[in-house]
């Protein structure tokens, strides 16, 4: 059957690509260098898939992928840049690399980056999930292109929810939309004695889908809108983080779910990785939980639209030889038998939509439940949603963060100020640090 397959895929890949106009010669085999971020140096998915490729595809083919650095997005981000800048000591720009549209966008010439649209044809590119090819358009060029893409997903800890419900009456389903969710962190925080409910690990891009699910414009050019969706966003959340329902510590969101100071909470869906199927809790006691995968909240008048996540591949030009083997690579790691296998080893989604088609069939042979429940999440947001890209704009990076700290900073002393007043109702402190956050946005 391997022999069968190899021959397919063979078959399948030796159609030369538009644009990409000589084939590579197989008595010279061409390497090519990749910078990626799935694993280890030493122990990585993609490595795997990548020695399959070059033993059978890449073989026939005279290809040859090449890994020279495995690391995380920011490290690559900064390689990136510093070889496309020529900084003093800088390694070259390898021949394909994992990146964000922003690294793409920071680079002092984009245009040293083929276009993928002269390596695929129009019938090709109709295949994948239309919001992830938009997401890696860049001037009108297709820059980035998907190869294995994530978004946001609802954690919960299931057996502290459940034990939750049963005094409660409170129900899973009370999270499906962003009112419910909030109103639920507060009778979870009466309730636990005063522990918080929910982490957020991107309260940016909870204002920013939030609103636009609404129908309203988040951004004013590129500027925070403030408009009255924004407000209506802002009421529950941050009724909740006032009251204590919400985390407004640093960090990320997987870190309260391992201690139980919180129960549920919003990541990106590639963190399933740090979710502990342990509590250990501050007296040291341990106790055994299960994880569940739930879709996002959306809001009860909103469409249901998600933040799409997860770096693309992009290639270097070069020679037709070169570009050509370097789109067979990317054809093949993207078709969807070889994808779905790929993503679902790294806890990522497939970017095709015959790879969402096999997806069922790809669970059934997944271990874990924590993983079997974030796919089953995944099939359901790729039906029921809608996958938001951020808009392309300079500053966009230093706008996220400077929204994160300052409404963190802000909220932290908000429920410190109710919690010393110790008044029932936060409405006045809602709007009152409303108007201090919009004041200290537009100052900054």
């Amino acid at each position: 059957m391997k022999r069968v397959l190899a021959a397919i895929l063979i078959l399948a890949f030796t159609i030369s690509c538009v644009g990409c106009k000589e084939g590579v010669p197989k008595s010279n085999p061409v390497t090519l260098t990749i910078w990626h971020v799935y694993g280890e140096q030493t122990a990585s998915p993609l490595n795997d898939i990548i020695s399959e490729f070059n033993d059978t595809i890449g073989q026939q083919e005279g290809i040859k992928v090449q890994v020279s650095l495995v690391s995380n997005t920011n490290t690559i981000h900064e390689a990136v840049l510093k070889a496309a800048n020529k900084e003093p000591g800088a390694a070259e720009l390898p021949d394909l690399f994992i990146s964000y549209p922003k690294t793409v966008l920071a680079m002092p010439d984009p245009d040293v980056l083929m276009d993928f649209r002269d390596c695929f044809s129009e019938e090709e590119l109709d295949g994948y999930v239309s919001a992830f090819i938009e997401e890696g358009e860049i001037n009108g060029k297709l820059l980035v292109f998907p190869v294995a893409k994530s978004t946001e997903i609802l954690f919960v800890n299931n057996t502290l929810f459940d034990r939750f419900a049963k005094a409660t009456g409170a129900e899973i389903s009370d999270l499906n939309t962003w009112e419910g969710l909030f109103e639920t962190s507060l009778k979870y925080k009466d309730w636990s004695g005063g522990k918080t409910f929910i982490a957020h690990d991107y309260h940016f891009n909870y204002f920013q889908v939030g609103c636009e699910s609404m129908g309203e414009d988040f951004f004013n050019g590129d500027k925070i809108a403030f408009g009255p969706k924004f407000e209506k966003a802002w009421e529950p959340y941050a009724r909740s983080a006032i009251e204590g329902g919400l985390w407004l510590n640093e960090g990320y969101a997987t870190e309260p779910l391992r201690t139980g100071d919180a129960i549920a909470s919003v990541g990106s869906s590639a963190s399933v990785l740090y979710y502990a199927d342990e509590v250990t809790y501050a007296d040291n006691k341990t106790e055994k939980v299960e994880i569940s995968a739930y879709p996002v909240p959306c809001f009860e008048n909103g469409k249901k639209l998600v933040m799409q996540r997860g770096a693309g591949i992009c290639g270097v030009k070069s020679t037709p030889e070169r570009e050509k083997a370097m789109a067979t690579f990317v054809k093949w790691l993207t078709s969807p038998e070889v994808n779905v296998r790929f993503v679902t080893s790294v806890g990522y989604m497939p970017v095709t939509e015959k790879g969402f088609e096999l997806l069922p069939n790809e669970i059934e042979k997944l271990e874990s439940p924590k993983y079997k429940s974030l796919y089953n999440a995944y099939i359901q947001t790729q039906k029921d949603y809608e996958f938001y890209s951020a808009p392309k704009f300079d500053n966009y990076l230093d706008l996220e963060t400077t929204f994160e700290k300052e409404v963190r900073r802000l909220l932290r002393k908000a429920a410190l100020e109710y919690k010393e007043e110790e008044k029932e109702d936060s409405s006045v402190k809602n709007r009152e640090y409303l108007i201090k956050f919009e004041r200290d946005m537009n100052r900054n």
